[in-house]
């Protein structure tokens, strides 16, 4: 595929608007007065360099393609005073072709509605000065073909440009999603995998004993099935000596809690584990009969939040009372330990 950069085409776009106003240059004498072609070619000058400016963006803003129509109408005005329609001026009619490229222009740089007001004035005022034949002769029809044409590939350059756009997006997308299956998926082995390691040795135990298990089994499984639940609902609550701390507080008879709502995922590993050490510690020290272990929302400078419940010790108020309430921020560090 053949493919020309930027300055090329601008190289290219600028020899062929030059074209016109040398070709213009060469047939001054013709005109009865050349100033008025003169100011023509100067303002045909200012407008091409305008358009063609490198750094420029490709999208032509609204003051310069106001610039650029007003040139379109003016030049053919000034050329054509000093000219006879009657005869066959040749190259003096160039503001034709000019005209033509300009608007061409316009239209590439994202101006088509400029870029046809601008050559429908051309061919109107064309015809009104010298007829249909002589106007098909001094080259409008070939202005009109250079803004369809333009129009044509600009759109479909559009079309491709959005396209692949969108094709871009569709592959991101894509990518998201084949790494959260990959996420999931992985994910799905880790708890099985922790759930048979959990779980088999008791399974095997059950079924050797054909479901009569004494006291402390039952308990040991009641353990396992909480710390199962464990896994789905704490997440990254849990680590080695979390689930360590947990488990021993269930077998004292605590009911524990867990609930992870993500709001700890953005969390570094290394104050995340600093975090879990200071949950871990603090279900150690505990004793209750029930511990709520949450993380806060994540607008406040909590990360998890421990509540523990006991039996009242005053006679007054009976029921449950508050052992433990703990915040713990989300910039612990590791030597908090």
């Amino acid at each position: 595929m053949i493919s020309l950069n930027r300055w090329v085409m601008l190289a290219l776009a600028a020899a062929f608007s030059l074209y016109h106003v040398v070709r213009g240059l060469m047939t001054l004498g013709q005109a009865d007065s050349p100033w008025p072609s003169i100011a023509a070619m100067a303002l045909y000058l200012v407008a091409t360099v305008l358009s063609l400016w490198p750094t420029s963006p490709t999208a032509m803003p609204g003051w310069l393609a106001a610039l650029d129509l007003a040139t379109a109408v003016s030049v053919p005005l000034l050329v054509t005073s000093e000219l006879n329609p009657q005869v066959n001026n040749g190259y003096a009619t160039w503001h034709v072709a000019a005209i033509g490229t300009l608007m061409t222009i316009a239209v590439v740089r994202r101006q088509e509605l400029i870029g046809w007001i601008g050559v429908l004035f051309l061919t109107v005022q064309s015809v009104l000065w010298c007829g249909i034949g002589t106007s098909v002769e001094i080259g409008v029809t070939g202005s009109i073909m250079w803004v369809i044409v333009a129009s044509v590939l600009t759109r479909s350059l559009v079309k491709v440009s959005r396209d692949a756009e969108n094709l871009a997006v569709a592959e991101r997308e894509s990518a998201k999603w084949q790494a959260a299956q990959d996420a999931h998926q992985g994910e799905r082995r880790r708890r099985l995998e922790q759930t048979a390691v959990r779980a088999l040795p008791m399974l095997r135990e059950i079924i050797l004993s054909g479901g009569e298990l004494s006291e402390e089994q039952r308990m040991e499984s009641r353990v396992i099935e909480a710390g199962l639940r464990d896994e789905i609902r704490g997440r990254r609550l849990l680590n080695s000596r979390v689930r360590e701390s947990v488990d021993a507080a269930r077998r004292r008879g605590m009911t524990v809690s867990m609930l992870d709502e993500g709001t700890i995922d953005d969390l570094p590993e290394t104050e995340l584990e600093a975090i879990l050490n200071r949950v871990a510690d603090a279900i150690d020290a505990t004793e209750a009969t029930r511990m709520i272990i949450r993380t806060a929302p994540a607008d406040t400078g909590v990360a998890v939040t421990l509540v523990a419940l006991g039996p009242s010790t005053d006679p007054a108020e009976p029921g449950d009372s508050v052992r433990l309430f703990l915040e713990i921020p989300r910039s612990v560090s590791a030597d908090a330990r």
